[in-house]
């Protein structure tokens, strides 16, 4: 496995750990932010652009949620 493969499979692995525990608190629902913006420079890095470029609306999409969850505390 080289470095691109393991960074995709870390960044996407993390999308799922912080998918799951975002009911937990608005710091996870950041985190899987984070996780998805990763998800989406490996996916432009690997030359998968459709991937990339999804990846960076879930980024957003997630941005939203977690500012809409932060500000409801």
């Amino acid at each position: 496995m080289d470095a691109l493969t393991i960074f995709g499979m870390l960044s996407v692995s993390a999308m799922l750990l912080f998918y799951a525990h975002e009911p937990r608190g608005p710091h996870y629902v950041l985190a899987f932010a984070a996780a998805c913006a990763l998800s989406g420079i490996y996916g432009f890095l690997q030359g998968a652009w459709p991937f990339g470029f999804i990846e960076m609306v879930w980024t957003a999409v997630a941005l939203r949620r977690w500012s809409k969850v932060r500000s409801s505390q």
